[in-house]
């Protein structure tokens, strides 16, 4: 069952955020064991992630969720690098993780764990189970696994070394461990039931030999523990009452009991599965985000267009905007396809309270005011943001010659065109009234490159005085005071609304359109010396942040966070 949520199912008012009911079926739970006394009334959880990508978005809804179930039942919560498979894993990761959870406003104290910590503890956890009869070392290929391990209507058979003695055993993973032996020529099992419906319960693999350096730890260990054995045995170690994890792991939750209740005394980590997040119009998938860095169809995990943390962050996502998006999304039992302009109308909400409003023109048209003193510069008061005067004013300046956007001007007006046209009337924001004279056109291909004007000196701030109309006002920047720009118009990754659904064929709907960069821009001087990060809303055109990666003090880079409405369904629209 696929749930489909939108913005509009959603019914949006960000205001009412804080007042959303704080219960979901997993606090639920968590309510009922805390009436039962469990774990002598304690909630710990952590978010485990493993060190081997950049988070994203879905890995916010579970930090959301852990760390806030920890501050609501004033419990703790812990970060804990899951880094049980050295392939992939880098102190890259580590950093870039540590980095998010910390932008998103969540604070682990001195909690900061990693599974390679416990290496020899669960070393020692898998020799008890060895002692106890209830792990063995097979000798089987990867292959040869696959085939005795059955399928969903055959049961498995046993290994033909499931019955070496313990001594055996003790020996020959001793052994392993010492790197006696190859890549693949033995591992350590439980020994449960090959016969079990559940196929992750039929003799899971607990250890396996990997030659591989690990970032933390080196060449000390050629062995390394399975994520299901480390995970739960980590979750026990650090003493976490509820290991909330996607719903994926429903199925390896008998085997998290198995070890736990096999190895573990005392109180108990209880595993609570909930839907993960899936978002129309991208990828989640680690495996994918990867292909899409490597291969380069991307210029890394931080770039704009990524539905990774360090994406959204240089984008000019809030933290604020993201977390409201998690709380608006709740807490589900079943697979659901969130739609994407429940995240982008949660960043125009939070982005329209907060930012300041700044005059930018990203595809300039030059406009003279013939009859504008050449020498005179104006200073005209503008408002930082009309709905909210604390913000204050600036100060922009006004001369002879600006510019204006393209698409403010059109020789063959259509109908309820209210900007610049022959014979017709604007206004400049926060200034004069301007009328069309005459344009300027190259003679090798007819494009128009600068247009002329009048203005009426007694339209500043005042209707014109014979009470004639004017519809339409158009923003610009003076040509010899703005500061030039590039402008990077971010959209949609993918074309489509589940790119997830096809398969290994999903960078073939890549949106050729997701990026445009744009070269010959010009922002207002009051930007002059803005710090890399800060955001504004460009009157008329969007959102934009300063790239905190590429951008110089002499020649700013703005990326559009999001655009004033969701243009999209407009487009979804005109499809029908």
């Amino acid at each position: 069952m696929v749930v489909k949520y939108t913005a509009k199912s959603m019914e949006l008012d960000m205001t009412q955020t804080e007042n959303l009911p704080s219960t979901d079926f997993i606090r639920d739970i968590i309510n009922e064991d805390l009436k039962a006394n469990k774990n002598s009334g304690r909630v710990a959880t952590r978010f485990p992630p493993e060190p081997n990508g950049y988070l994203h978005i879905g890995h916010a809804k579970s930090v959301c969720l852990n760390f806030g179930i920890a501050a609501q039942y004033k419990g703790t919560c812990n970060l804990r690098m899951d880094d049980t498979d050295p392939a992939g894993e880098s102190m890259e990761y580590v950093e870039s993780i540590i980095n998010d959870v910390r932008w998103l406003g969540f604070d682990w104290e001195d909690r900061l764990f990693y599974a390679s910590d416990y290496f020899e503890q669960l070393y020692q956890f898998a020799v008890r189970l060895i002692k106890a009869g209830k792990a063995y070392v097979c000798s089987l290929s990867p292959d040869e696994i696959r085939e005795y391990r059955g399928t969903l209507t055959e049961p498995g058979r046993d290994s033909p070394y499931r019955n070496r003695s313990v001594e055996e055993n003790l020996d020959l993973f001793e052994r392993m461990r010492a790197g006696e032996f190859e890549d693949g020529s033995h591992v350590l099992r439980a020994k449960i039931d090959m016969s079990s419906p559940n196929i992750l319960m039929r003799d899971p693999i607990l250890y396996r030999i990997k030659r591989t350096p690990h970032y933390r730890t080196g060449n000390n260990w050629v062995i390394y523990p399975m994520y299901d054995f480390a995970h739960c045995l980590s979750d026990a170690l650090e003493r976490i009452t509820h290991s909330i994890c996607t719903l994926e792991f429903e199925n390896n939750r008998p085997l998290y009991d198995w070890i736990v209740n096999e190895l573990i005394e005392g109180d108990k980590p209880r595993q609570i599965e909930f839907a993960r997040l899936n978002l129309s119009y991208t990828i989640l998938s680690k495996r994918r985000l990867i292909e899409l860095v490597e291969k380069g169809h991307v210029s890394g995990w931080d770039d704009p267009r990524m539905p990774t943390i360090a994406g959204m962050r240089r984008r000019g996502y809030t933290p604020e905007a993201i977390k409201t998006f998690c709380t608006k999304i709740g807490v589900a039992k079943n697979d659901n396809l969130v739609d994407i302009t429940l995240l982008e109308a949660c960043v125009r909400d939070d982005l329209n309270e907060r930012c300041p409003r700044i005059m930018a023109v990203i595809r300039p048209l030059k406009v003279i005011i013939d009859n504008y003193p050449e020498d005179r510069v104006e200073e005209i008061d503008a408002p930082n943001h009309p709905q909210n005067p604390s913000m204050g004013t600036r100060k922009v300046p006004f001369s002879r010659t600006l510019y204006i956007e393209q698409d403010d001007f059109n020789e063959n007006p259509p109908k309820k065109y209210k900007r610049l046209a022959p014979g017709r009337e604007v206004r400049l924001r926060n200034a004069y009234v301007i009328k069309f004279e005459r344009a300027v056109k190259d003679e090798k291909s007819g494009k128009i490159i600068e247009i002329h004007c009048t203005y009426d000196p007694t339209t500043k701030d005042n209707p014109p005085a014979d009470g004639r109309k004017i519809e339409g006002v158009i923003h610009w920047v003076s040509e010899k005071h703005a500061i030039p720009a590039e402008v990077r118009l971010y959209d949609r990754l993918f074309s489509i609304p589940d790119p997830a659904d096809k398969g290994d064929e999903f960078t073939k709907y890549l949106n050729p359109e997701s990026l445009e960069v744009l070269t010959s821009c010009y922002v207002e001087p009051s930007l002059k010396g803005a710090a890399p990060g800060s955001r504004y809303q460009f009157e008329r055109l969007g959102y934009f942040c300063i790239d905190i990666k590429d951008s110089t003090p002499q020649r700013p880079v703005f990326n559009r966070i999001a655009s004033l409405r969701d243009t999209w369904a407009k487009v979804a629209e005109k499809g029908k």
